[in-house]
């Protein structure tokens, strides 16, 4: 993992987001136990690809606003903050951090990405 790349941990807004994401998908009490135990767990890291590969996402293009956003914020210094991912039995939820995994993608495929897995 490149920490050069990389906060060491989510921002506050993150939490904020996969909680926003993930109560489109479960109940909103559901949802504040996924975001719960994304707090509290550790960060870990995992290749890019083998996230998209679980998640079953597809890359989004150069092009995507996010995504280049985030290429410029790489270019300039500027430290991307870890993805949050959630284990479920039809598969990996990227709770938040989708564009962000697409951004380093492009950079290499192998390239690690710190993570809050649950």
């Amino acid at each position: 993992m490149d920490k050069a790349l990389w906060k060491k941990d989510p921002v506050d807004h993150d939490f904020e987001a996969a909680y926003e994401y993930l109560s489109l998908l479960f109940e909103p009490d559901a949802a504040k136990k996924f975001v719960s135990k994304l707090k509290d767990s550790k960060t870990t890291a995992r290749k890019a690809k083998d996230i998209l590969r679980a998640s079953k996402l597809s890359d989004l293009p150069k092009s995507n606003i996010h995504v280049r956003e985030n290429l410029v914020k790489i270019a300039q210094g500027e430290k991307l903050s870890p993805i949050l991912l959630v284990r479920t039995e039809d598969g990996l939820i990227i709770a938040d951090g989708y564009h962000r995994v697409c951004t380093i993608y492009y950079k290499s495929e192998d390239l690690e990405i710190p993570c809050r897995l649950i």
